[in-house]
C-alpha cells in the first residue's frame, strides 16, 4: 500500500523525498523507523502507507531512545545548516505545510545560533514583520538577536534532526513509531523535543526520560524551550494569524531572559 500527495511548488516533492531518505540513514544505528519513499517525481510524493495504532508507554520509550540515536549520528564536523545528501540541487530548503511553503535559508555554520538566526527566524520575521505592530517586531528582533549571539549553543554537536517534528508527524503503529513529512538538516536536537512539546504528544514524560537514558540533555534545555520553539510559533503567526501572536511574544520574552 502506498500513499500519494502533492507537492507545490513542484520541487518540494524532492526536497521532503530527500529528507526521508536522510533520515532513514540513521535508522542502521538505531533511529527511529521513517517512512519508505515509493516514488518522487515532479510535484508528487510516494510514500508506504502506515497503519496507525494506538500509543504506548513501550512505543514512547522505544521512540525516545531511536531519536536520541538518530540525532547523534552525524559525523562530529557537520555544520548546523547542512541538508540532506540529496537535497537537490539549486532548491532552496522548505517549510510549512503542503499549501503555503516558503523558502528558508540555506547556508551552514558552525554556531547554532548565527545559523538558526539567519537561515531560520530573519526569513519568517522579515514577512512577518509587515503585519504586526513595530513594538513586537522589535521584540522579537530582540530574542532573534539573542540566539544569534551564539550564548545558548552550549557547545552541542550538530544533529540529524527531523526538524517539524510535531505530534502530527508521529505516527503510531503497531511496530512502533514512525516519522512522516521533515524539514530535515543539521540543526540543534532540542528544537525537536521542543517541537514535540509545542503542541502536545502521548506519552511525552515517557519519550523524554528515555531520551535521556540513551543520551543526556545538556543542563538548563527546560529552560531553552522557548527559544527552539519561537521559529515555529512565528511561522504559524505568519501563516495562520493573529491568535498565535501572544504565544511567540511570550516565546520571544522567554528567551531574551535566558
Amino acid at each position: 500500500m502506498s500513499f500519494t500527495k502533492s507537492a507545490e511548488p513542484p520541487e518540494a516533492a524532492r526536497v521532503e523525498a530527500a529528507g526521508l531518505r536522510w533520515l532513514k540513514e540513521a535508522e542502521a544505528q538505531g533511529g527511529p523507523r521513517i517512512a519508505e519513499v515509493i516514488a518522487a517525481e515532479h510535484g508528487r510524493l510516494v510514500i508506504e502507507t502506515v497503519s496507525a495504532d494506538g500509543p504506548s508507554s513501550q512505543a514512547a520509550a522505544a521512540f525516545g531512545q531511536a531519536l536520541a540515536r538518530m540525532h547523534g549520528s552525524l559525523p562530529e564536523e557537520a555544520e548546523f545548516g547542512e541538508l540532506p545528501t540529496e537535497h537537490p540541487g539549486g532548491v532552496p530548503p522548505l517549510f510549512g505545510p503542503a499549501d503555503a511553503l516558503f523558502e528558508v535559508g540555506a547556508d551552514a555554520y558552525e554556531s547554532w545560533g548565527v545559523f538558526h538566526a539567519r537561515e531560520r527566524l530573519d526569513p519568517v520575521l522579515e514577512r512577518l514583520s509587515a503585519s504586526i505592530s513595530m513594538e513586537d517586531a522589535a521584540f522579537l528582533a530582540k530574542a532573534r538577536n539573542r540566539i544569534a549571539s551564539g550564548e545558548l549553543d552550549f557547545e552541542e554537536p550538530a544533529s540529524r534532526i527531523h526538524g517539524d517534528l510535531w505530534a502530527g508527524n508521529v505516527i503510531w503503529s503497531a511496530e512502533g513509531v514512525v516519522l512522516i513529512d521533515p524539514a530535515a538538516h543539521a540543526g540543534h536536537r532540542e528544537a525537536d523535543l521542543a517541537m514535540l512539546s509545542l503542541f502536545g504528544l502521548p506519552h511525552l514524560d515517557t519519550v523524554l526520560e528515555s531520551y535521556q537514558d540513551a543520551w543526556p540533555l545538556t543542563d538548563g534545555w527546560q529552560e531553552r524551550i522557548p527559544a527552539h520553539q519561537l521559529f515555529y510559533l512565528a511561522t504559524h503567526w505568519l501563516l495562520f494569524g493573529g491568535s498565535y501572536g501572544p504565544s511567540t511574544v511570550e516565546a520571544a520574552r522567554r528567551t531574551v531572559e535566558l
